[in-house]
């Protein structure tokens, strides 16, 4: 069983993990490495939202299971917009594509886009944890 102080560290942990996948996202951006940079966008969401998940006790074994516990717990009841709930969705299929699948090429100004997006869910998601 986890303590409430021990939940508090582990939500810290993937926020954290979180404005670091950010950084890294952006530095891969500026090196031209666009599908790691997808690659940490996602995982910048993944993180926050995994931490927001820990903070409501909902519990989660794979990334599928975070992406539908999302979409019914805080999308659907419009805790967090539909064109965010969209929004990680694309990042949940544009990672997939371009970690498992080969020739997979992105474009820079659509990644560009994503990860100023990325930055504003993150933010959104994290006042959430705060409330």
């Amino acid at each position: 069983m986890t303590s409430k102080k021990n939940l508090k560290e582990i939500i810290s942990y993937w926020i954290e993990k979180s404005m670091e996948s950010l950084a890294s996202a952006e530095g891969e951006l500026n090196a031209n490495r666009l599908s790691f940079s997808v690659n940490r966008i996602y995982y910048a969401c993944f993180y926050v939202i995994s931490a927001l998940l820990l903070k409501e006790k909902y519990h989660f074994k794979k990334h599928s299971g975070v992406r539908a516990i999302f979409h019914q717990n805080f999308v659907k009841p419009g805790l967090i917009s539909q064109e965010f709930g969209k929004f990680y969705d694309e990042l949940f299929e544009a990672r997939q594509r371009g970690d498992y699948f080969e020739f997979v090429k992105f474009e820079k100004k659509q990644v560009e886009e994503w990860l100023d997006k990325a930055k504003k869910f993150v933010e959104h998601v994290k006042l959430l944890i705060e409330k």
